[in-house]
């Protein structure tokens, strides 16, 4: 149906544009209403149209690579979707559904060329909601992207966490046992076989001032390596949860799909049911 000049002065996409301007856009767009839950427009379509919502609640979605569907836009009244498509005159990239009853003013290449032509100034706001829907995806990859908590840990390790890290490998491991008791056994022995000219004669009183000043320097360098191992098995335990969460959440989504199928079914079957009870004329 034709779309009211009254209609476009509400959209902020048309608010440089006046009375004529808006009268001849008017003429040339097309106001569409959909039905809750139906179906705009959907990926692979090659419409080389474009929306703007007018009112109600409209989802842009998208499939991933794990084929998990994403909304990746809940445009607000007044914003474009579907606008890239149309630039570049490709397939849809994303499928678009009313959630609630919506109203949209579809455009085409030829209607932004007219508008373009009319109000040159009209490309700066084409541009703002290009860059709009760019940043929105820019979130939804950041949102999205799961790097391996390690690699994270690792770039932002000091060279002192590194140490700590080295120390704390090598203390815990059967190469420091064997070889640190290795020093001790030549340590007493050499000071046993020197006896009156030994420097540290028994009891090695300087063997364990030595073994305490080691002590007390390795176990704070061990606790900084265990905390940084916490912090590993922290990040961990909240990837674990983001995960568990979508899939919870890909569950539900999957549980409605399953109750509004059964209930379609049931329409059809209550209808199927009347037409064959209704009595033959």
């Amino acid at each position: 149906m034709a779309c009211n000049p009254d209609i476009l002065k509400n959209v902020p996409f048309f608010a440089l544009f006046d009375d004529d301007e808006l009268a001849v856009l008017a003429g040339r767009v097309e106001l569409k209403r959909y039905a809750a839950r139906q179906r705009i427009y959907k990926m692979g379509d090659f419409t080389g149209q474009s929306y703007i919502l007018i009112s109600g609640t409209v989802e842009v979605k998208t499939i991933d690579v794990d084929q998990q569907e994403l909304v990746v836009d809940e445009p607000a009244a007044g914003e474009v979707f579907g606008f890239a498509s149309m630039i570049d005159r490709t397939p849809h990239q994303t499928s678009a559904m009313a959630v609630t009853d919506a109203e949209c003013v579809e455009l085409d290449r030829d209607d932004i060329a007219a508008l373009l032509e009319k109000k040159p100034h009209a490309g700066l706001d084409l541009l703002t909601v290009l860059g709009r829907q760019f940043h929105a995806s820019q979130r939804l990859v950041r949102s999205r992207t799961f790097r391996n908590i390690n690699e994270v840990i690792e770039e932002g390790a000091t060279f002192g966490d590194q140490i700590a890290d080295s120390v704390a490998k090598f203390g815990g491991s059967w190469s420091f046992i064997i070889s640190f008791s290795v020093i001790l056994l030549i340590y007493i022995a050499i000071n046993i076989a020197l006896q009156a000219k030994a420097w540290d004669p028994y009891p090695f009183i300087l063997l364990n001032l030595f073994l305490s000043a080691l002590a007390a320097f390795q176990a704070p360098v061990i606790m900084m390596s265990q905390n940084r191992q916490d912090t590993k098995d922290r990040l961990r335990g909240e990837l674990d949860y983001d995960v568990n969460r979508r899939a919870e959440a890909e569950i539900q989504t999957l549980s409605q799909k399953l109750y509004l199928l059964g209930e379609k079914i049931s329409d059809i079957e209550d209808l199927l049911r009347e037409k064959l009870e209704r009595p033959r004329v």
